[in-house]
C-alpha cells in the first residue's frame, strides 16, 4: 500500500469512528468521483437507504462540478425534509472538507438539513 492510501484509509477510520456514535440518526454519505456525485441518506440501524440523489440522477449538464455539488445539495434537502428527516450526521468519508463536498454540504444546511 501507497503512503496516500494509508492516510485516506486512517481518514475514513476517523470520520467514521465519531460518526457511528449516535445510531439513531440517519447518515448522510457522499461519494465524489472525477465527473459526478452520490449522496444518500442511510438509516444504519435498519441498514437501509432512506434517500439518495447524484448528478446522473437530476441529469445535470453545464456548469461547473462545484454547482453540481450544490444542486445536489439541495435536492436532498428537500428530498429529506418530504420524508420527514431534519437530523442528519455528516459522512464525508475519506474525502477533506472542502470543494464540492463542502459546497453540497453547505446547500444542505440551507435546504433545512441539520447537522
Amino acid at each position: 500500500m501507497t503512503i496516500i492510501h494509508n492516510q485516506k484509509l486512517r481518514r475514513l477510520r476517523r470520520v467514521r469512528s465519531k460518526i457511528k456514535l449516535n445510531l439513531g440518526v440517519p447518515r448522510l454519505s457522499v461519494y465524489r468521483s472525477n465527473c459526478h456525485i452520490w449522496v444518500q441518506i442511510v438509516d444504519d440501524k435498519h441498514g437501509k437507504t432512506l434517500a439518495s440523489v447524484s448528478t446522473k440522477s437530476l441529469k445535470l449538464t453545464g456548469g461547473t462540478k462545484t454547482e453540481k455539488a450544490k444542486a445536489v445539495g439541495s435536492a436532498i434537502a428537500a428530498l429529506a425534509i418530504k420524508n420527514k428527516i431534519i437530523k442528519v450526521r455528516f459522512d464525508r468519508g475519506l474525502y477533506r472538507y472542502h470543494g464540492r463536498v463542502k459546497a453540497l454540504a453547505d446547500a444542505a444546511r440551507t435546504g433545512g438539513l441539520v447537522f
